[in-house]
């Protein structure tokens, strides 16, 4: 069981790269908005509901994948309101039914978040979608997150174009 982990500032492009990834390799796609948009659907942001059950789905989808030798790809915004700790016990979980976990990270430039994040396809997603939003909330310091595992790649969106990018990570993590 291998769990692609593709992780990346907001309008890094961490869908769209693992949308390409999918296309390629035929994985599941298990991302981000998945979870928060259902729970959002009842919870606000952050609650400590929201919070417990977003993290318990997670480890829920990733414990059962493992268990049935399920590879898939999952997509994740380090932010503040999910636990440090986090990252490691999904390494844990999976490695435990031996498995193995790939940390893609994902980044570029201030100017190309800035130039994606009030896009529309983020707007008609339910995404973070207001610059200027997106600077109040990074002020208040609700991005701050530990550091993650070591990527076994990192690209840059803002020069890497999706297509390529979901090559480079197939091809380099031995995804054929």
């Amino acid at each position: 069981m291998r769990l692609v982990f593709i992780h990346g500032p907001a309008a890094s492009g961490k869908l769209t790269v693992a949308r390409e990834l999918a296309a390629l390799t035929g994985l599941p796609l298990f991302h981000n908005h998945l979870v928060v948009d259902a729970l959002l659907a009842v919870f606000p942001f952050g609650s400590p509901a929201f919070v417990e059950l977003r993290e318990r789905m997670w480890m829920d989808v990733f414990r059962a994948a493992a268990t049935e030798g399920r590879s898939l790809i999952f997509t994740f915004h380090p932010e503040a309101s999910v636990a440090s700790d986090f990252p490691g016990r999904v390494v844990a979980l999976v490695e435990a039914a031996g498995g193995r976990v790939d940390f893609v990270a994902l980044g570029c430039a201030p100017d190309v978040v800035a130039a994606r994040v009030e896009a529309p396809s983020r707007q008609a997603s339910g995404k973070l979608s207001s610059l200027a939003l997106l600077r109040d909330v990074e002020a208040q310091g609700a991005f701050a997150y530990p550091p993650l595992p070591a990527a076994a790649i990192e690209i840059d969106t803002g020069v890497v174009e999706p297509a390529a990018a979901a090559t480079l990570i197939r091809e380099r993590l031995g995804l054929d």
